[in-house]
C-alpha cells in the first residue's frame, strides 16, 4: 500500500491506467478475478505503486427507460426487472458490479496498489458510454441525466469511503469530452459531482480527471473552475492530441518537455497540485518500442524536477487482441501497453521500474521546490497553450525556469515578467498594465513579443516609437546584435534601400541570423532603447530599454508563436539559436541561481551547441546548500557545461557521473535522455 499522503509536495508516484488484461472495458460484465489477480501481480513486480480504475458507468448503474406514448418514461428499470427497493437500488445502482468492484478494491490492497478511481467512466477511448435509459439525453446538461449521476456517485463513494486501496476520487475519465456546454454548465455539474463526493468522503483529494483544458474564459471547461472546485488538475499529453506538439522526433526536447510544459501550465495557474495523468507514446506508429523507453525516461526526469506529483502510463495492457468498440474502431488504441497481452514486460515497463527504484535510493526524502526565475503572463486573445509551451522551452534552453500565471487577477511577485505573443485589442486591462509598468520601474526585467496585438502607451513603455505598421509579404530574419554592436539609433544610411546588415560595425559572429515571421511589420523609431536585433534594412526588431530601476525587452515579432508551428526548431544541428533572444532577456536580470549554463562563445563549438539542449532546475535544501537536476533532453549522449556562483563547490553526486572542472567550466557527461543529479555546497 503507498505510505504518506496522495501527492505529498516533492515526492512522485509512478503508476498506470488500468483495464484488465483479458478485456479491456469489458472486464466488469466479463469479471475474471483469477485474471485480474495476475494483472496486479505483474504491475506490482513492474514497479506501479498506483492505478487509475474505471467502473464503467453502464455496467454500475444499467438503467432502462420503459416509455409510453410519445415517449414519455414511465419509469426506469433493470431492463424488464424492477429496480429494487434498496440503497443500491434506489440510486440506480447494480449490487452484482459493487460486488465485483468490493474484490477488486481487496485485491489491489493485497498488492499494495493504490486506487485513484474515475467513478463517473461513461467516456473511453472514443467511445461514449451511458446506461440506455439515459442514453439520449447531454451527460453534463440534462436534469435527469445529472440527478442519476449524483445518486450514482453519492452511492458509490459511500459503499467504498472505508477502502484502504483507494487514494483518491476521480471525477471520471475526460468527462469533458462526454457532451457540449457552456462555461456556466460545466462548472454546475463538476460543482454538484464533487459535492457528492465531499458529502460522504471529505477526507480523500478529489481529481478533476478532464483532458484538454484551457485559461480562457471563453471556453467551457476552465483549468480555474477546475482548481478552484477539485483538488489536483491532471493533464493527459498525447503528442497528437495537443496542439503544436506532433512536430519533432520523440527522443528531443520539445516531446520531452510537453507533460512537464502543460502540467506545470495547468498548476501554476490554477495554485493546485498537478499530476500527469495519462501519458504514452500511442504505439509503435510513433516510435519503436526502443525509442519509446527513452522517451519515459526523459519525461519521467522532467515531470518529478518540476513537481509534477505523478506519471501514469496509458495503459496498463495491449488491447490489439480486443474486437469490441472502441478497440475495433480506433487502431491507436490497441498497442499501448506498460505490458504485452501475456503480461511480459515492454522496455517502458524498464524505464519505469527503474526511475522508481532511482526515487527509493535517494538520500533526501522529498525534493525540494525547484528556483523560479521568471513569472510567464499569459493573455486574452492569444494561443494560450502554444505562448506557455514555447516560453517554457525556450527558458529550458537559455537555462532559466519559469512559473505561469493567466493575466486575470493581481501579478505575483516575480524579478523577471514574460509576456509572450501578445494578441488581440483586449489583451491585458489597463490596469494591469499599469501594474506591470510599477513593477519595472522599481527593479524588476519585462520582456514583451508582440503578436497583432495592440498595446496603448507603448513608447513610453518598450523606448521605440511606431512609425507605421504594414502587413508582412516575404519571409525575412532578424540579426542578432553582439553588445558591443548595440546602437541607440539607426543610421541613416542603414535605412536607405538597398544597404545591408553587414554595414553594422563590428564583425558578425556566428549564428545571428534568427528566421523571424508574424503578420506585421513595426516600422520603429528609436525613443531610448537600446538595439539589439534589426531585419534587414536595419528596422530595429529587438530592443533594451531602461525605464526606471528596471528593464523593458522587446522584441517585434510573436516568436513563441511562430516556434510553436514550426518543425525541427530546436533538435537539429543547424536549428537557428532562438533561445539566445531569452538568453539575452536573463542575462543581466536579477538572480540567485547557482547553477549558470556557459554562455554562446564560451567553449568550444561543438560544446556549445549541445549546452542548450541541457535541462537545468536547483532545488535549495537550505541556505547552504542545493539539489541540482540536470536532463540530457536529446537523444546522444555528450558532455554539458557550466559555471556556479562564487563561493560554491560540487558535492556528492546522487544520480549519474559527478561534474569535473576544467579552467573555469565544470562539466559533466549524461547519457541520451538521462540525467545528473548532484548536490552543490556553499563554502567558507
Amino acid at each position: 500500500m503507498m505510505k504518506g499522503a496522495f501527492l505529498e509536495p516533492g515526492k512522485f508516484l509512478l503508476g498506470v491506467n488500468y483495464w484488465a488484461s483479458h478485456a479491456g472495458t469489458r472486464m466488469w460484465s466479463d469479471w475474471r478475478a483469477d485474471e485480474v489477480a495476475k494483472d496486479f501481480s505483474a504491475l506490482a513486480t513492474a514497479g506501479v505503486t498506483v492505478m487509475r480504475v474505471f467502473p464503467l458507468w453502464p455496467d454500475f448503474q444499467p438503467l432502462t427507460a420503459l416509455r409510453t406514448s410519445g415517449g414519455r418514461i414511465v419509469e426506469f428499470r433493470f431492463g424488464e426487472d424492477p429496480i429494487p427497493d434498496t440503497a443500491a437500488g434506489r440510486a440506480g445502482m447494480s449490487e452484482t458490479m459493487l460486488e465485483r468492484f468490493a474484490d477488486f478494491t481487496r485485491m489491489a490492497g493485497e498488492h499494495g496498489l493504490g486506487l485513484v478511481v474515475g467513478i463517473l467512466t461513461g467516456w473511453m477511448s472514443g467511445r461514449l458510454y451511458m446506461p440506455e435509459g439515459i442514453a439520449d439525453r447531454n451527460a453534463i446538461t440534462d436534469p435527469a441525466a445529472v440527478m442519476w449521476e449524483e445518486r450514482f456517485v453519492r452511492h458509490f463513494v459511500t459503499r467504498f469511503r472505508d477502502s484502504k486501496a483507494i487514494v483518491a476520487w476521480d471525477l471520471g475519465n475526460e468527462c469533458n469530452c462526454m457532451a457540449h456546454c457552456s462555461r456556466e454548465q460545466a462548472y454546475v455539474w463538476t460543482a454538484t459531482i464533487t459535492g457528492a463526493i465531499r458529502s460522504t468522503d471529505p477526507g480523500r483529494p478529489v481529481v478533476s480527471g478532464m483532458h484538454g483544458l484551457s485559461p480562457d474564459p471563453k471556453g467551457p471547461w476552465m483549468i480555474q473552475d477546475q482548481a478552484e472546485l477539485t483538488d489536483v488538475l491532471t493533464t493527459h499529453p498525447y503528442p497528437p492530441f495537443t496542439a503544436h506538439c506532433d512536430l519533432d522526433p520523440l527522443c528531443t526536447i520539445r516531446p520531452i518537455l510537453h507533460a512537464t510544459a502543460e502540467t506545470r501550465m495547468y498548476g501554476d495557474i490554477g495554485r493546485k497540485p498537478a499530476m500527469v495523468e495519462e501519458t504514452g507514446n500511442l504505439g509503435t506508429m510513433f516510435a519503436d518500442v526502443e525509442t519509446a523507453a527513452p522517451h519515459l525516461r526523459s519525461v519521467l526526469w522532467s515531470a518529478w524536477a518540476h513537481d509534477c506529483r505523478a506519471l501514469l502510463w496509458w495503459c496498463a495492457f495491449d488491447q490489439a487482441h480486443l474486437e469490441h468498440a472502441p478497440y475495433d474502431w480506433c487502431n491507436v488504441e490497441r498497442e499501448l501497453g506498460l505490458l504485452r497481452r501475456d503480461r511480459s514486460p515492454k522496455p517502458v515497463a524498464a524505464a519505469l521500474g527503474k526511475f522508481g527504484k532511482m526515487l527509493e535510493s535517494l538520500p533526501f526524502g522529498s525534493l525540494p521546490p525547484r528556483h523560479v526565475d521568471a513569472l510567464c503572463v499569459l493573455s486574452p486573445e492569444q494561443d494560450n497553450w502554444g505562448a506557455a509551451y514555447l516560453s517554457f522551452i525556450l527558458a529550458k534552453m537559455a537555462g532559466v525556469d519559469i512559473e505561469f500565471q493567466y493575466g486575470d487577477g493581481p501579478l505575483r511577485d516575480s524579478p523577471v515578467y514574460l509576456l509572450p505573443s501578445v494578441g488581440g485589442f483586449n489583451n491585458l486591462p489597463a490596469r494591469r498594465w499599469r501594474e506591470l509598468k510599477e513593477r519595472v520601474n522599481k527593479g524588476a526585467t519585462l520582456y514583451l513579443s508582440l503578436g497583432n496585438g495592440m498595446v496603448s502607451e507603448l513608447e513610453p513603455l518598450i523606448g521605440l516609437r511606431i512609425k507605421t505598421r504594414e502587413r508582412r509579404t516575404d519571409p525575412w530574419a532578424m540579426r542578432l546584435l553582439s553588445e558591443d554592436q548595440a546602437i541607440d539609433q539607426v543610421p541613416a544610411e542603414i535605412l536607405s534601400a538597398g544597404v545591408r546588415m553587414v554595414q553594422i560595425k563590428g564583425k558578425e559572429p556566428p549564428h545571428t541570423k534568427i528566421p523571424a515571421g508574424g503578420d506585421f511589420q513595426m516600422n520603429l523609431a528609436p525613443a531610448g532603447a537600446k538595439i539589439l536585433g534589426i531585419e534587414a534594412d536595419g528596422n530595429p526588431a529587438f530592443s533594451r530599454f531602461d525605464l526606471g530601476k528596471g528593464r523593458v525587452y522587446f522584441l517585434s515579432f510573436p516568436l513563441e508563436l511562430i516556434l510553436a508551428e514550426r518543425p525541427g526548431a530546436f533538435h537539429r544541428d543547424e536549428s537557428p539559436p532562438y533561445w539566445r533572444i531569452y538568453d539575452q532577456v536573463f542575462r543581466d536580470a536579477p538572480s540567485t541561481r547557482v547553477v549558470r549554463k556557459a554562455p554562446p562563445g564560451a567553449i568550444a563549438e561543438k560544446s556549445f551547441n549541445s549546452t542548450h539542449l541541457l535541462g537545468v532546475t536547483e532545488h535549495a535544501r537550505d541556505a547552504h546548500s542545493r539539489i541540482v537536476v540536470m536532463i540530457n533532453q536529446s537523444p546522444r549522449k555528450d558532455v554539458f557545461y557550466f559555471g556556479l556562483a562564487d563561493g560554491w563547490a560540487i558535492g556528492d553526486a546522487v544520480h549519474g557521473e559527478k561534474p569535473e572542472k576544467a579552467d573555469k567550466w565544470h562539466h559533466v557527461i549524461i547519457d541520451a535522455n538521462d540525467a545528473a543529479v548532484f548536490m552543490v555546497e556553499k563554502r567558507g
